[in-house]
């Protein structure tokens, strides 16, 4: 009996999930995803999360990069944010619910009693298939994220999100750097060779 081209993709996926260096890594130290590793890098490089940072970190679930920042924060303020549930981690408070709801801004406000200092967002659209439409969804997503960072961030506040490099990543770019003084990229060594992911990197707030 001949498997089906889903079966056959799913068992690649299988295979290059078991070879990922990362992957098994992630395993090994108990991160809950092995995009752990891609805060780790990027923190190393832009040194943005330290022990007394308030921080949010937007479509959370499963928790690979709450949890890297909980091992970081020990006088600072974590919350999850994520349409998913996800797990309890310890010092991390979780919100469920979609960022772009209405009062999801006063609730954030409301648990920091204040503006905050890091957003964070490793959020990519769910795959249809088509890697076109998903590298524009992905990037909807970043641009909403860049103009809710912009409300809620302190003056010096930064920003790290996922973006795809894409035919609107210029677009996302230009937005970015309406918003923020300072716009870097980075792709961290545990992004996969074949992702077409860069991270977007936002340092102080513009006055508008």
């Amino acid at each position: 009996m001949k498997k089906s081209k889903k079966s056959k993709k799913s068992n690649t996926w299988k295979i290059k999930q078991h070879r990922d260096q990362f992957f098994k890594k992630s395993k090994t130290l108990g991160y809950r995803s092995r995009s752990a590793f891609k805060l780790i890098e990027l923190n190393k490089k832009y040194k943005f999360i330290k022990k007394n940072t308030n921080l949010l970190d937007i479509g959370a679930y499963p928790g690979g990069w709450s949890q890297v920042s909980s091992k970081i924060i020990s006088t600072g303020k974590i919350l999850s944010l994520d349409i998913k549930k996800m797990d309890q981690l310890k010092n991390v408070s979780f919100l469920q619910c979609d960022f772009l709801e209405g009062d999801t801004k006063a609730k954030i406000l409301k648990f920091f009693k204040n503006k905050l200092d890091v957003v964070i967002s490793d959020m990519a659209a769910n795959t249809t298939g088509n890697k076109s439409l998903d590298c524009i969804r992905t990037n909807q997503l970043c641009a909403d994220v860049v103009e809710f960072s912009s409300t809620i961030l302190k003056p010096n506040g930064v920003l790290v999100s996922k973006l795809f490099m894409g035919e609107d990543f210029l677009e996302v770019k230009e937005l970015a750097k309406s918003r923020f003084k300072k716009v870097s990229f980075f792709k961290p060594e545990s992004s996969r060779n074949e992702s077409k992911e860069t991270y977007l990197h936002c340092v102080t707030l513009r006055t508008l």
